[in-house]
């Protein structure tokens, strides 16, 4: 399984991004991907997750209302639109999938960087 997120960059308070992830690899039937991020001197908090079959979405009280994870089943991509930025979401951000009946979060991508400004 590979992941790949893009998207990241520089923007002021309030402004959007939206990231991409491309998954590849394997057949996502039945996963669930997700957002996670890590701002410096933090842990990696989780953002939003949406389940490949059904699109069952989920996300962290800080997030919600203001991002939204989709996806793309016939192009393996995962987005996640982000509105109304606030400095404190600046972090890097990354891709990651679980599988079936797993427990955790198996397979990560490399994080794309997302800056707010003030």
């Amino acid at each position: 399984v590979q992941l790949q997120a893009s998207g990241g960059g520089l923007v002021q308070a309030g402004g959007s991004l939206r990231l991409s992830c491309l998954a590849s690899g394997h057949t996502f039937t039945n996963y669930i991907m997700g957002w996670f991020r890590q701002a410096p001197g933090k842990e990696r908090e989780f953002v939003a997750s949406v389940s490949w079959n059904r699109g069952t979405t989920a996300y962290a009280g800080s997030v919600k209302g203001r991002f939204t994870i989709s996806r793309d089943s016939a192009k393996n991509m995962v987005y996640l639109q982000m509105n109304s930025l606030k400095t404190e979401d600046t972090a890097v951000y990354y891709c990651a999938t679980q599988p079936g009946g797993a427990r955790e979060y198996r397979y990560w991508g490399r994080g794309t960087l997302v800056t707010v400004s003030s």
